[in-house]
């Protein structure tokens, strides 16, 4: 995404000088003399911990059995500095677990401690007036890196082949001609989409040359994902799979593997990004947009540089080096120091004759000359010195670049002519104790390290880490971006909804798929059974890349051009029907049907939800019921349990049964198919729901038919409308009676929901056995002026429900539902929903409350309007609330008075909750990502859509108005904590949900997949039983296999059949033991007993298994942190994984 247009002029005019001075701390003494003092003042402390040590030695050596649980090491040989190792316990009882990794800074801390009184602080806007003495350098001179880039966005203002057609295929050829003809020059490259796209292009000369840049270090590839991903809204499926998918690629093409990440546009960072990077081998990390204010804090204490830490981590396992750059952008007027007005001065490519704007500060860049290159020189190292009294070290990273730079030779040589004649001045006068080149990443994070190794810049009572000494240590997540003036970018968390509703689609469609795949490859290995998936190789690759360009963080976010999203979605959908076609038949190779014929003719099944379009609502295909035949229905499960629940179709005729694979009756139950209409809300279609069980991984088969011998038809649901209008008429073969009170009840054998009639509002959930909660349920919009970016309300959120709209209440055996179509100040409301419970005893369905929001937020009467749903529980949360990060881990938000409501919205991934000091805990999980607050106490509020005119002068050029129709999904629970509570308000680290919340979780956001045959069969002919069940046992209930597939399927048949060519990712969740009633219903075990990989499968050996990276590239324990007894138990075959951690294995698999 561009920045220099996203600046504006106004800003630049604004940037005056003013005094605030801070020089820079006098460097700390040698190692030795703070060792000294470290001893003396710690002695006791010290011995303790000897004699810890020893006991441990001791304990490790004869009394620890095998396997042991925690298996990680620091890629440093170096001890640990503040605390020793300790095996992690199997099973964690603290709801807080990330109160176990002890570090020096907190990202809630700085919250807490900064005022964010957004004070002007001269030529450097955000900060203050930097000074230094001189003598800074004397005793270590200045080591200046200046690192060459462009930004390409995969999709921007223009679609990601207008970009690379017009831009980026010019700029890699650029890159490649310019370093060839000098060795000093250097550059970094990070989107590995347009680098594919260029190898495919490239003349064999110029792949050569390229190759032989990345060999000699003139050019890194930094990151090397298939894009630079969005932090807030991507799953950590989809991150993991784009950076695999660009640095498999790129280590099969180039034979390079990155090691240091460069993420310069992402509008904020989670910590989540810092733990797959870590486990995927990666050594450093860079980060630009975080808070301003934050930035200012950071950057006062030299806290610029620091060991990221995960929350949970007490051993130093999850620990990456991070380099926050120091200013407002990572273009050149803001990277070179800290007054951008002389940075400008130095960005050559905007001298007369260039394309790119002029310096708005009226000061402009000149060739360089003999005559002129000392006053120059010596202008640039000045803002090289402020800029250096911000962080610790003598050793500084300048990039140099901008979005679609160095386009050709002219602008290249340009820069580096010029910088190369400043260079040589600073480096042939010894008296400036200074030296300039042009770097990598790679070149300044080993220089500054060679520094840290020798010099101790460790503040005192620093815990710091044993990666890299001298750095404070830091927990937590950098949401919600600010970059200037009190401007929030929580609006991109919701913008363009249904796209991110769609991208949630097409990650679990491949992963459904990728595990067909895998299986059909492992359990057959014929050449009749491996033409079929490797013919569809070409489209799983490319389905694969779709998904993820589109976390790209233009893409996922919302945030670019109309025709860019839609071209974003075009690919999506096509990918999705190429997925849904493999799927269909893909069920006949597991289920045995026509093995031989796979790769001949059309399937016999067909998806029971369909697409028409890459914008449309999905759609389920109606089911003929006919008299004498029935129509199979099989379902996929691709989770990991056994999976009980009841299932829907839509049928053409109430008169139906369902019998399952064994032709043994099941109870049914029918209802209208409803829609979004004011009066007519039904369309003469049926719903049938039905309770099916489907193995792990597996496959089970259901048929319907119009009656079958002795079983009972489904049930029609009773009806009760209440409306002011007569225009509803009961449908047949129904009956309806009218509502007259003005509340209504629904129940199952867990709990109650009631309802303001007139309003259609849920009010209370009683859950059985205990107290009412109280949880009124409020629609509302807030007034704004935002745009794709920003969340700029104009005050609070406005309800917009009036009493006098449409209520359906329908009640069955499994199912009861309440439909509301609302009446509002609009002739066709925005909005309508549906709440649903389902029975089942020993289900997870049992105890969710299903809320579907139907939003049609269309037509200028909803311009600059954003609407909401709002929960007003009675529990004392405090207005603190928790929300996920990525899907992964949990974060604690907290409502601060001094930050703007816009500031207080945080990313809603899929999972936010709400708890009181009593244990009460309310959950809301999300079927995509949206945006997610608590205003008030017990408030917990969630953003569906927004449709804003305006641009938000960011760079897009543009509103947000495409809105399209679009169906939220959420899974509320409501649970009793059976532990004492901790203070909220004290406890600093982010709860954890429960295992029932981590199913519900799992369920919503990994659906079962059903197939329906095209051509009914005769009820004369009854066919013989059709499952397929492939693993020996259901995994431990919080053991989620995140991935199981074919890491190479176009290369499959050309790896031997010895070699590892399957691939499985493990992620063992942690959960909170304080809410373990409910959550155990249908665990027959957990994590806490190793799982045996080499017996997992039936029919299956897996004859070796071998521990990997999350990128599949690193086969060291050592380079992914993990000890060599990582490796071994997998050679094993034992995984024994620790909570919260993520683990990947390439498995050797055959037919037994």
């Amino acid at each position: 995404m561009a920045f220099s247009s996203r600046r504006g002029t106004t800003w630049a005019s604004s940037i005056l000088p003013s005094s605030n001075p801070k020089s820079k701390a006098p460097r700390k003494g040698r190692r030795r003399a703070l060792l000294k003092d470290f001893i003396f003042s710690n002695f006791f402390t010290i011995g303790l911990v000897i004699s810890l040590s020893l006991f441990l030695l001791i304990l490790f050596r004869f009394g620890v059995p095998k396997p042991i649980t925690t298996h990680f090491r620091t890629r440093t040989s170096r001890a640990r500095k503040a605390f020793g190792r300790r095996p992690l316990p199997t099973v964690y009882n603290t709801s807080a677990i990330a109160g176990a990794a002890p570090v020096d800074i907190t990202t809630k801390e700085l919250y807490d401690k900064i005022e964010f009184l957004d004070v002007d602080g001269g030529a450097w806007k955000q900060g203050w007036s930097v000074t230094y003495r001189g003598n800074e350098w004397d005793a270590e001179k200045l080591k200046v890196f200046v690192v060459p880039h462009s930004h390409n966005d995969p999709g921007w203002k223009l679609t990601v082949e207008e970009y690379y057609d017009r831009q980026s295929r010019h700029i890699l050829d650029t890159i490649v001609q310019t370093l060839t003809k000098d060795s000093r020059r250097k550059f970094i490259w990070e989107e590995m989409s347009y680098l594919e796209r260029w190898w495919r292009d490239a003349s064999d000369e110029m792949k050569e040359s390229f190759i032989n840049l990345v060999k000699n270090g003139q050019l890194e590839i930094v990151g090397g994902g298939w894009v630079m991903n969005d932090e807030a809204n991507s799953h950590y499926f989809a991150i993991i799979e784009q950076i695999a998918e660009g640095n498999m690629w790129l280590n099969d093409t180039i034979g390079f593997v990155p090691k240091n990440s460069w993420a310069i546009d992402p509008f904020g960072y989670s910590s989540t990004m810092a733990y797959l990077l870590r486990r995927m081998g990666f050594d450093n990390m860079l980060i630009q947009r975080t808070h301003y204010e934050l930035k200012k804090e950071l950057a006062w204490h030299k806290n610029l540089e620091y060991i990221w830490r995960q929350s949970w981590d007490a051993e130093e396992t999850t620990d990456i080096f991070v380099h926050m750059m120091p200013f407002y952008s990572y273009d050149i007027p803001h990277t070179c120091g800290p007054e951008p007005a002389i940075c400008c001065q130095f960005d050559f490519a905007r001298m007369q004759g260039f394309a790119y704007e002029q310096c708005p500060w009226g000061q402009y860049p000149v060739e360089i000359t003999q005559e002129n290159v000392q006053e120059r020189a010596l202008k640039l190292l000045d803002q090289y010195r402020k800029k250096s009294t911000l962080y610790r070290t003598n050793t500084l990273l300048v990039p140099l670049g901008d979005d679609f730079r160095y386009i050709n030779v002219e602008e290249a040589e340009a820069q580096f002519r010029n910088y190369q004649m400043l260079f040589d001045y600073i480096n042939s006068n010894p008296s400036l104790n200074a030296e300039a080149k042009f770097g990598t990443l790679e070149d300044y994070f080993v220089t500054l390290r060679e520094e840290a190794e020798r010099i101790n810049y460790s503040s005192p009572g620093e815990i710091g880490s044993g990666l890299v000494e001298g750095f404070p240590s830091l927990s937590g997540d950098f949401f919600t971006y600010s970059d200037r003036q009190h401007d929030y970018w929580s609006g991109y968390y919701v913008s363009r909804p249904f796209f991110k509703a769609v991208d949630r689609v097409l990650e679990h469609t491949i992963r459904a798929t990728e595990m067909m795949v895998a299986l059909i490859l492992s359990c057959c290995q014929r050449s009749h059974c491996e033409k079929f998936p490797m013919g569809f190789s070409y489209k799983l690759t490319a389905a694969r890349r779709n998904l993820a360009l589109f976390q790209h963080h233009d893409g996922v976010t919302g945030t670019a051009k109309d025709h860019v999203v839609m071209d974003y979605g075009m690919r999506m959908h096509t990918s999705f029907l190429d997925l849904q076609i493999f799927m269909s038949k893909a069920v006949e190779a597991l289920l045995g049907i026509r093995v031989d014929k796979l790769d001949h003719g059309p399937s016999q099944f067909e998806p029971a939800i369909v697409r028409s379009k890459y914008d449309a609502q999905p759609l389920h295909k109606v089911i003929g019921v006919h008299d004498s035949s029935y129509q199979t229905v099989v379902f996929f499960n691709p989770l990991e349990q056994t999976r009980g629940e009841v299932v829907m179709m839509v049928v053409d005729s109430p008169d139906v049964t369902v019998v399952d694979g064994n032709w043994s009756c099941v109870q049914s139950q029918i209802l209208p198919e409803l829609q979004h209409h004011d009066s007519m809300i039904f369309t003469g279609k049926h719903r049938l729901y039905w309770e099916v069980s489907v193995p792990a991984l597996g496959l089970e088969t259901y048929y319907i038919s119009n009656g079958f011998a002795e079983c009972e038809k489904a049930k029609p649901a009773k009806l009760k409308i209440f409306s002011k209008s007569d225009l509803i008429a009961c449908p047949t073969p129904y009956s309806c009676v009218k509502i007259e009170a003005d509340v209504a009840e629904i129940e199952n054998r867990h709990q109650k929901l009631t309802f303001d009639v007139k309003n259609g509002l849920l009010q209370k959930i009683i859950s059985k056995n205990s107290s009412p909660n109280t949880v009124n349920e409020e629609i509302g919009l807030y007034s704004s002026s935002g745009g794709a970016y920003l969340f700029k309300p104009n005050g609070d959120a406005l309800p917009i429900i009036e009493e006098g709209g449409q209520l359906l209440i329908a009640e069955g055996p499994l199912m009861q539902e309440v439909y509301s179509y609302p009446r509002t100040a609009w002739e066709e409301a925005p909005i309508s929903h549906s709440t649903r419970i389902y029975s089942g005893e020993s289900t997870v369905q049992g105890f969710v409350i299903e809320k579907e929001y139907h939003v049609e937020l269309l037509g200028q009467d909803f311009n600059d309007k954003e609407l909401i749903v709002r929960y007003k529980t009675d529990i004392d949360n405090k207005k603190i609330f928790y929300s996920d990060l990525n899907g992964f881990q949990m974060s604690r938000r907290e409502t601060y008075d001094k930050i703007p409501l816009q500031g207080n919205y945080y990313p809603l991934p899929s999972l936010a909750f709400i708890q009181g000091s009593d244990g009460q805990r309310f959950s809301v999980h999300s079927r995509q990502s949206l945006g997610v607050a608590s205003l008030k106490n017990g408030w917990l509020e969630i953003m569906l859509d927004r449709r804003l005119i305006r641009d938000d002068g960011r760079g897009l050029g543009q509103g947000v108005m495409d809105n399209r129709v679009m169906n939220a999904v959420f899974h509320l629970t409501l649970e009793t904590n059976v532990s004492a509570i901790p203070n909220l308000v004290s406890t600093p680290f982010p709860y954890s949900p429960s295992l029932l919340s981590h199913r519900v979780g799992s369920h919503l956001n990994y659906p079962l997949h059903a197939f329906i045959s095209k051509k009914s069969q005769d009820k004369s002919v009854k066919p013989p039983p059709r499952s397929f069940s492939p693993l020996v046992a259901p995994f431990p209930c919080d053991l989620h296999i995140v991935n199981f597939k074919v890491p190479k399927p176009l290369k499959f048949l050309q790896q031997p059949p010895e070699g590892p060519r399957f691939a499985l990712i493990l992620h063992r969740r942690h959960w909170d033991s304080s809410y373990c009633r409910k959550g155990r219903s249908q665990c027959t075990n957990l994590a806490d007993v190793t799982v045996n990989l080499f017996s997992m499968f039936k029919g299956l050996t897996v004859s070796k298994a071998r521990a990997t990276s999350l990128n599949l590239l690193h086969e060291d324990p050592e380079v992914m942190g993990f000890s060599e007894q990582f490796g071994d138990l997998a050679q094993e075959g034992h995984v024994a994984i620790s909570p919260m951690e993520i683990q990947a294995y390439k498995l050797e698999l055959r037919p037994q």
